[in-house]
């Protein structure tokens, strides 16, 4: 999510933008820790992919 926030925008703006973006709770990524099995090192497996670039 991006909010936009201009120079010179009103006090009672802001609030209301700030309380939209502190009460999205957003993604629990607690819940995938552990999930994918890696079968490499990932610091391997990103080389390998940057690698496919050049």
């Amino acid at each position: 999510m991006v909010i936009v926030i201009k120079k010179g925008i009103k006090k009672e703006e802001f609030d209301k933008k700030l309380s939209v973006l502190t009460s999205n709770k957003g993604l629990d990524s607690h819940k995938f820790c552990g999930i994918i099995k890696l079968m490499r090192d990932p610091v391997v497996i990103q080389k390998k992919m940057r690698d496919e670039w050049e």
